[in-house]
């Protein structure tokens, strides 16, 4: 240990780049951010790699383009395939952040569970063909404890005997539909945002900039909780704008260190005991391939070649319509409520998994390029004119593993480090476009329920959940990792993130991450006890 520096942007405790006894985490969003904190909790020297700056609560302004221009990641990658969110997006395959606190910052706060069936997916589903379908090496009773402990720390409200947030209009229009359509699992959903002062953080003040950073702390961060938490042990470094480049190797395979450029592109080295990778799908899959060797010719932890494929990002879309009376959706949080009706496994629709029904409410400035990107005309303008009239349905649901659905790197195309830029290829297995045909009637039925004058269809997302890229396995043949997000290749080598997960499920995947990381914290905490690792 060095020295203290208050400044605000660097720790208060520093580490030694030759300090081989820390835990290096790579990313602080809900997987990293949350390591880092169980594992200093715990006594244990981590150092974060955190590739953003650090914005603080008091940076957020209630301002789409200020916050998206702070917060998002911008660096140069390409999206392939025939799915539609590759076809719309091919320069901006991804809607993540980067930034300390990482997605946590911009996310809407939604927490459902993965059920058991989608844990056990191949035995659920049976054959899927053209599919990598695989059975998690867990079960929702492995999870479940851990599930309670996040809800906990996250203050999920509807859980843990935390009370209910309240509905908006577009709630109020999304249950009266359900109502009238039959479904019976409806309510305002388990997110991780305050509806009363909790842990330290207010109560939302249901003003609807839940993406540009929550200004009054109702919604969970790790920017606000984990990593001040973690920090405040006197055990954990947040290195800010220090971008990972490869992960290092000893002649045994034992990783020994990360090298990344600092906020001024000088690189560094860090050695470490423990590197965990934290860094999204997308990052986390090409950091490894960009860590090949000699040893490693195929990227690390890929002497399966699994890594970087099954890359998921949920089946998703929306559907929003016009009322007679306005309905205001934008008071209150983005997303407002659920239904649950379809999330369950029920292969008499024509496919296998589920989804959820959630309410959608976009700032006008996000609800104008998701009208039509780059439209204009009459009918464009109505819509637009008809803002404050407008509810809106979302469906996120699960899709299928491809083998060919994956991160790869770019042949050509570097990065301003030298580095090469991913490339995302995505393609829809037909499993997929049938769910999305029927999550897309079915969110109609609700809205024409509703009494809608008239209705808008939205397809095309950048995705949000990117997952499966260094999947979980029980036999080192079909993945990456293994239940503890462990290396099959490299024990001291740890993966922290969605890219974990063995399948999407239909459930947004903050919360499982998050209750990941707090069961991965118990057990490298013991092996090194052990010093198994």
């Amino acid at each position: 240990m060095r020295d203290r520096d208050m400044d605000r942007d660097v720790a208060a405790i520093t580490f030694d780049h030759d300090d081989d006894t820390v835990v290096v985490v790579i990313g602080s969003g809900a997987g990293g951010g949350t390591l880092a904190n169980e594992l200093s909790q715990k006594g244990i020297n981590v150092v974060v790699l955190e590739a953003g700056p650090r914005i603080e609560m008091d940076q957020f302004v209630n301002d789409e383009q200020v916050m998206g221009d702070l917060l998002l990641w911008k660096d140069p990658r390409r999206a392939v395939g025939t799915r539609e969110s590759a076809r719309t997006f091919p320069e901006t395959p991804s809607w993540m952040c980067k930034a300390v606190g990482g997605t946590t910052v911009h996310w809407t706060g939604t927490c459902p569970r993965i059920k058991d069936t989608e844990f056990k997916a191949r035995t659920t589903y049976g054959d899927i063909p053209g599919s990598t379908l695989l059975d998690w090496p867990i079960s929702l009773a492995d999870v479940e404890p851990y599930y309670d402990r996040a809800e906990t720390k996250m203050g999920v409200a509807g859980t843990g005997g935390r009370p209910w947030l309240p509905g908006n209009n577009n709630y109020k229009v999304m249950a009266a539909a359900a109502r009238r359509l039959g479904y019976t699992e409806f309510h305002t959903g388990t997110h991780a945002i305050n509806a009363v002062p909790y842990d330290g953080r207010n109560a939302c003040d249901q003003i609807g900039f839940c993406m540009q950073g929550c200004k009054s702390g109702a919604k969970w961060s790790t920017l606000y909780t984990e990593i001040p938490k973690a920090e405040a042990t006197g055990r954990c470094e947040v290195r800010p704008q220090c971008h990972a480049l490869q992960i290092h190797h000893d002649a045994d395979g034992r990783v020994t260190g990360v090298l990344y450029a600092d906020r001024t592109g000088q690189r560094q080295f860090q050695k470490a005991r423990i590197v965990s990778v934290a860094g999204n799908s997308i990052e986390t899959p090409r950091l490894l391939l960009n860590s090949a060797s000699a040893r490693f010719p195929d990227g690390l932890a890929n002497s399966a070649g699994h890594v970087g494929h099954h890359y998921c990002t949920h089946v998703d879309a929306a559907v929003y319509g016009i009322f007679e009376k306005p309905v205001n959706w934008h008071r209150g949080r983005i997303v407002s409520g659920t239904i649950r009706d379809e999330s369950y496994f029920n292969p008499k629709r024509g496919f296998v998994g589920g989804y959820y029904f959630l309410t959608i409410a976009l700032g006008l400035r996000d609800y104008a390029l998701a009208l039509r990107p780059k439209g204009w005309g009459r009918d464009y303008t109505e819509w637009l004119d008809a803002y404050d009239h407008t509810a809106g349905i979302y469906f996120v649901g699960e899709d299928m593993p491809l083998r060919n659905n994956r991160v790869y790197l770019h042949p050509t195309e570097k990065d301003r480090y030298g580095m090469p830029i991913p490339v995302c290829h995505l393609d829809n297995h037909q499993n997929d476009i049938v769910l999305r045909n029927h999550g897309l009637k079915q969110c109609t039925a609700l809205l024409d329920a509703a009494g809608a004058k008239r209705l808008h269809e939205w397809t095309a997302f950048a995705p949000g959940h990117n997952l499966g890229t260094c999947r979980m396995s029980e036999r080192p043949a079909d993945g990456v990792v293994n239940k503890w997000g462990q290396s099959h290749d490299t024990p001291n080598l740890f993966v922290s993130d969605g890219s974990q997960f063995t399948t999407s499920a239909a459930a947004n995947p903050t919360l499982t991450i998050v209750a990941l990381a707090i069961r991965q914290a118990e057990y490298i905490a013991e092996a090194m006890r052990r010093n198994d690792v």
